[in-house]
């Protein structure tokens, strides 16, 4: 194995674990190498290992070893009233100040509860308020979300006759993913929202609203293009938009999903 190698490959290690937090290792600590394969040491400076040693101990790195994430129990924070709410407005009212998540209510702007018709026969779930979404205290209103609206649109749908609504109703910093903590946390006030809507149809649209309301781990690209079922209820699985706006290779079997979504309802409705 060349220098070259052996020393990109430690400093992509040290890199690893800084960022994973496995053991603490110092940004200046970490020196990217020169065209030069060989450490980069001015030889007027350059000591032997035994002065070294005679100069300064070694000290032993840090070790972190990561917490154990602590699911909160609503209870800890919460009462319960949210779960005999009898409309929508009112289940709003009752979680409108939700701390479950700390890191998340620390940062949110509102809670971001969801839109539509409460009587809808359509529900989209999404993941997550993004930036725009935290403004404005809707779901999907962003560049997905204009998305979403032209996607409805050309299946026959306004987002007045559906309801819109996420996994979580808060935004995670900086749009990251949501953990496992944070959905286990929220996705009961989804399933209070589907239990009052009783929606006909359910569009699931992106990985971690599909995988939550299947409790599967199976990827998106298996659970699309076909109808599941979810307390009865059918449901599709596609695309979120904002993937399509960053593969747009993912429009087709986006347009072949929702066109047989809306067969499937124009289906049950007549039925």
């Amino acid at each position: 194995m060349s220098k070259k190698k052996l020393i990109d490959d430690t400093i992509n290690y040290l890199k690893y674990y800084r960022e994973y937090n496995n053991y603490q290792v110092y940004a200046h600590e970490i020196v990217e190498v020169s065209e030069d394969p060989v450490f980069a040491v001015n030889e007027e400076v350059r000591v032997t290992e035994t002065e070294v040693i005679e100069k300064k101990e070694y000290i032993t790195p840090e070790v972190r070893i990561p917490k154990e994430v602590k699911i909160i129990a609503e209870t800890e924070f919460m009462n319960n009233e949210w779960k005999i709410s009898t409309t929508l407005d009112q289940f709003e009212d009752q979680i409108i100040n939700c701390i479950k998540c700390r890191a998340l209510a620390g940062t949110r702007k509102q809670v971001v509860f969801g839109s539509g018709n409460p009587d809808a026969d359509v529900v989209v779930v999404g993941e997550a308020p993004g930036a725009d979404e935290d403004i404005r205290g809707e779901p999907f209103v962003g560049r997905a979300g204009m998305l979403l609206t032209d996607i409805l649109k050309a299946i026959n749908f306004t987002r007045e006759e559906i309801y819109i609504c996420n996994i979580l109703k808060c935004r995670p910093p900086d749009n990251r993913n949501p953990l496992p903590d944070e959905i286990v946390n929220c996705e009961p006030y989804l399933f209070k929202q589907l239990e009052m809507i009783k929606p006909k149809l359910i569009l699931a649209v992106g990985t971690f609203a599909a995988q939550t309301l299947l409790k599967s781990k199976e990827p998106l690209g298996k659970l699309r293009g076909k109808f599941h079922s979810y307390n009865g209820i059918k449901m599709m699985v596609t695309y979120h938009p904002a993937a399509l706006l960053r593969n747009p290779n993912w429009k087709r079997p986006t347009w072949e999903d929702v066109q047989l979504f809306r067969k499937e309802y124009d289906f049950l409705v007549k039925s």
